[in-house]
């Protein structure tokens, strides 16, 4: 019998405790991120590897690979940091240049937000999108991943930052949307990371 065959009567939970499962990985993560950093937990370095490692043993063990990234992605990806980079600029970011006694550890601490960036979209946009897709459709993989995304960064930064977390989570997704891949969300995340760290 053909998986096609299957009756949706049968998937359905079974994409949905999929999706549970996935869940409650990423929350794991976020908590394990946030008793390792303690009370600095945005902070942390070591945190957010634990965090990054932890997704992406989540991902790899949940089953979901990675697409090519294409030239497109790279161009939507950017896209999407602007869009983003601009928004943080009209909300009351700096720009200004981080001061050299900070430039030692800007090598480290990019190649650690790089990390933790794209493992995030791995999980969220990647892996349980797939997840969510499979049991409810794209409307609910956006909502979803969404809220997880904004649930997760709730120990870092507190509650006041989930609305605007939500919008970026929204915003990511549909970058997952339209390219049909994570390498989009994930560039843009990444580089809105970073630039917002490197000049903020």
């Amino acid at each position: 019998m053909s998986v096609d065959a299957i009756p949706r009567a049968v998937t359905r939970p079974i994409a949905a405790t999929h999706c549970a499962l996935l869940v409650i990985g990423i929350a794991a993560a976020a908590l394990l991120r946030a008793v390792t950093g303690g009370a600095d937990a945005a902070a942390s370095k070591p945190a957010a590897l634990v965090f990054a490692a932890a997704l992406f043993v989540l991902v790899r063990t949940a089953g979901w690979r990675a697409d090519k990234w294409r030239a497109v992605d790279v161009a939507v990806g950017i896209g999407g940091a602007a869009l983003l980079l601009g928004a943080w600029l009209a909300n009351g970011g700096h720009l200004w240049l981080l001061a050299p006694q900070h430039a030692a550890d800007l090598a480290v601490w990019s190649l650690v937000v790089t990390a933790v960036a794209v493992t995030e979209e791995f999980a969220l946009r990647g892996a349980l999108f797939a997840a969510l897709v499979r049991w409810n459709g794209v409307s609910t993989a956006v909502a979803v991943t969404s809220v997880v995304f904004a649930l997760i960064h709730v120990p870092l930064y507190g509650w006041q930052a989930v609305p605007l977390d939500c919008a970026v989570g929204v915003l990511l997704g549909g970058l997952r949307v339209l390219t049909g891949g994570v390498a989009a969300p994930a560039l843009a995340h990444a580089l809105t990371d970073l630039v917002a760290g490197w000049v903020g």
